[in-house]
């Protein structure tokens, strides 16, 4: 990739004291609003859920953040006390729950299952535990998935990308970083390899075969810019990668939506029945 517009690679430079007010007075304008005053959220001990608890702690204050330490048997120690490192500089509440035991026998009924289905399991097993917690502590599930995991489809529908409310999904993965450092985010976390801790040795961007950086500057102009492919080309990508990035976004489309609702009536959720303003709010 050569010849990228200077002024389109600023472009993903944010303002981090105006972003981080805007999204922890989101935080607490949206649970309040909802009738809640805590949040929880699974802490993996990457940089993506440790913001979303900084800013969650930030916005609530730590005493009403619940972050739940969710491990598997072969989850990287590393990313426990990075995790830890997180709930001791907030002061939130904790707790760890290993799934080992819950999702093995479901590994084991399936003798042809593969990493991949494995991993889907665990996610959404987190999910169901984190939403008990929620029920339970009487806070809603903030979400952990940034702009660019969103938009790619990398994640696993209603597991890791499920949520009521994500504070960071309009940030690309380098504004998360910049955001992070910030607000004090322990540098071991930002500087670390981003990966989802479901298989030994996992990457995200040895799963998605280019790196974060080169993705986000050609979302941001495809996305944000509105650039046609051509455009893009133009501006310096190959069309190959331009090519391919454009068919995993739109692959994913079902990701990022709820689910599709034939419309029948004159107000169907989903196509103009939408806002809380239609009940006075």
């Amino acid at each position: 990739m050569t010849g990228i517009d200077t002024n389109k690679r600023n472009a993903l430079y944010i303002d981090t004291q105006v972003a981080s007010l805007i999204l922890t007075r989101f935080l607490h304008n949206e649970i309040t609003k909802a009738g809640f005053q805590r949040a929880v959220l699974g802490l993996s001990g990457g940089i993506d859920s440790a913001l979303s608890c900084y800013l969650a702690a930030a916005a609530l204050g730590p005493e009403n953040v619940l972050a739940l330490r969710l491990p598997y048997r072969t989850s990287s120690p590393e990313s426990q006390e990075h995790a830890q490192l997180v709930i001791e500089e907030l002061g939130v509440q904790s707790d760890t729950v290993d799934i080992t035991p819950v999702v093995e026998p479901l590994f084991e009924v399936s003798p042809d299952i593969n990493p991949n289905r494995k991993g889907n399991i665990m996610a959404r097993m987190r999910m169901i535990i984190l939403y008990d917690r929620s029920t339970a502590w009487r806070g809603l599930v903030v979400g952990t998935s940034n702009k660019t995991e969103l938009l790619l489809g990398y994640g696993t529908i209603f597991g890791d990308l499920a949520s009521a409310i994500n504070p960071i999904g309009d940030l690309y993965k380098t504004q998360v970083r910049q955001l992070a450092k910030a607000l004090g985010v322990p540098q071991v976390i930002i500087e670390k390899a981003p990966t989802a801790d479901l298989v030994p040795g996992q990457t995200d961007e040895g799963d998605l075969g280019f790196p974060y950086e080169r993705v986000d500057q050609l979302l941001y102009l495809l996305v944000d810019e509105r650039y046609t492919p051509e455009e893009a080309v133009a501006a310096g990508f190959s069309s190959d990668f331009v090519q391919k990035v454009m068919d995993i976004v739109r692959r994913a489309h079902y990701k990022r939506t709820l689910p599709v609702i034939p419309k029948l009536s004159g107000r169907t959720i989903g196509h103009d029945f939408r806002y809380l303003r239609d009940w006075g709010t």
